[in-house]
């Protein structure tokens, strides 16, 4: 177990946004969420997935919803998984964050920092999602177990006792999410210690930090940063339009880039439901998910979320290889579903041989 300081806090903020394809969360309000966890004095103590007991109880934790609608009250997140605990009668060990983002992860960092237990080294997804049954754990698309979910003051709350297949739960959760300002709390049972070893994305958190680090201290922190996630630089350009429009819980983005430097003469396209999805350098597929697409600013290096992004920002694109784990048929048929129901028919093609 290790005690997060403040610097690692700051550091999984701007790292778990490297691995946020374009969502995940505004970055300034994880930030926002340190700030307040080290007011508040609430000590944040990463473990190991070995280190939760066989039969523990582990809880995966999500905010839900459009990107452009972000927004965070601790004492609503509480109540939501003080209910789901409650509902279970038994006592929750530790938090595992749902996703990476630069706001997501650090909702459930919070989370268990205010409910004094340890946050798992480990996510859902091992990226940001654009839909909640996109999480390793429920790869099998078996019934999902017990889920509390609560608008962002916690005012209205609904529990899930079980659906018949993941992909129930995104269409419910998503429903509510449309309903109740965009945002929704979403607390799932289901996992047990022995399970958190091997079916969440492993040690995503401690990455994220070291990634925040490099970001922080290297000399040239892209170069550092795309040799440490085995990544590639895709396209540098200008933004030249933007399309933004947030309805049914997503932020849906259309955005195109002119090159610069090496990449002048040629323009980008990137298309995200809530997450950048895929992209098209000259008309021809340069990166499509489950591989992750995310957008840095030119200068600073640091993560521009999608629905941030405006006309005449100067940014570099670059992809990341997806987790092994969406990489294998069963992953790749969900994330298929998703992109199609997304208006994309592209088959999948790992990003390091469309980089070539």
């Amino acid at each position: 177990m290790k005690e997060l300081r403040e610097a690692d806090l700051t550091d999984l903020v701007e790292g778990a946004a490297f691995f946020s394809s374009g969502g995940g969360g505004d970055p300034v309000v994880g930030l926002n969420i340190v700030e307040k966890l080290l007011e508040k004095r609430c000590p944040v103590r990463l473990i190991e997935p070995a280190e939760a007991p066989d039969n523990a109880t582990l809880v995966s934790f999500a905010c839900v919803g459009a990107t452009a609608s972000i927004a965070h009250h601790s004492d609503a997140a509480v109540k939501t998984l003080n209910r789901l605990e409650k509902f279970l009668g038994t006592n929750v060990f530790a938090v595992v964050p749902a996703e990476l983002g630069g706001f997501s992860t650090l909702a459930a960092v919070d989370v268990a920092a205010r409910y004094g237990i340890p946050v798992v080294d480990a996510d859902g997804a091992g990226r940001a999602v654009p839909e909640m049954h996109l999480q390793t754990y429920m790869m099998d698309n078996s019934g999902s177990s017990s889920i509390f979910v609560a608008d962002i003051d916690a005012q209205k709350m609904l529990l899930i006792k079980q659906t018949g297949d993941s992909e129930a739960v995104e269409r419910i959760v998503r429903v509510l999410t449309g309903r109740w300002s965009q945002i929704i709390y979403a607390a799932q049972a289901g996992l047990i210690g022995k399970q958190v070893r091997t079916l969440p994305v492993l040690n995503t958190l401690s990455t994220s930090i070291r990634i925040g680090t490099l970001l922080r201290r290297a000399v040239d922190p892209l170069k550092a940063i795309l040799k440490e996630t085995n990544g590639f630089s895709l396209f540098e350009g200008i933004v030249t339009d933007v399309k933004n429009e947030t309805k049914d819980g997503f932020t849906w983005t259309t955005l195109k880039m002119d090159g610069v430097n090496g990449n002048a003469k040629s323009k980008l396209e990137m298309r995200a439901k809530n997450e950048l999805l895929v992209a098209y350098k000259d008309g021809q597929l340069t990166a499509v998910a489950p591989d992750i697409i995310t957008t840095v600013s030119s200068e600073t290096c640091k993560y521009a979320p999608a629905e941030k992004i405006v006309e005449g920002n100067r940014l570099v694109v670059i992809g990341i290889p997806a987790p092994a784990q969406w990489r294998r048929p069963e992953g790749l048929r969900l994330w298929e579903e998703v992109l199609l129901r997304s208006g994309i028919e592209e088959k999948y093609t790992p990003i390091e041989k469309l980089a070539k």
